[in-house]
């Protein structure tokens, strides 16, 4: 598909995250939008059929047969955020499952051990349930980049 929105000159943006894995095979990269581009052309100049029927896609993002427009603040906002997270070593949670034991690199409870719960939605943040005295597990919500998985 990013070939033939290369042939015919279009600009495209296609935003992929580092990803921290386990399993040395697994892809170190994905899409931050899973079978999304964004492409930044003159919808009025070119007409929309020319990007409705590139081979590999299955069409533009429309409302009301009007194709969606992204303002260049959000692409630009986008492109920071997926910079911060690959500067920050990327995301951590391709492994992890509910129930994984990790341990907390940093903050008050570097050194701890916990049960990794739930990834919280829409944050870099993680829910872990920390392990303290007399077997008690209490909810600690934490940056995904202060917990690793124990090996």
């Amino acid at each position: 598909m990013a070939e033939q929105l290369d042939l015919r000159k279009v600009e495209t943006f296609a935003p992929h995250i580092r990803v921290q894995v386990v399993n040395p095979r697994a892809r170190r990269m994905r899409p931050y939008f899973p079978g999304y581009v964004f492409i930044h052309v003159d919808m009025e100049k070119d007409g929309q059929s020319l990007y409705q029927y590139v081979p590999g896609t299955t069409g533009v993002v429309s409302f009301g047969g009007e194709p969606a427009l992204v303002p260049d603040g959000l692409i630009q906002a986008i492109r920071r955020r997926v910079e911060e997270v690959n500067a920050a070593g990327g995301e951590l949670f391709d492994a992890l499952k509910a129930g994984d034991t990790v341990i907390v690199q940093d903050g008050p409870f570097a050194g701890y051990e916990a049960i990794f719960d739930v990834r919280l939605p829409g944050t870099e943040r993680v829910r872990v349930l920390l392990k303290l005295l007399q077997r008690r597990q209490v909810p600690l919500d934490l940056p995904a980049g202060q917990i690793k998985p124990k090996k």
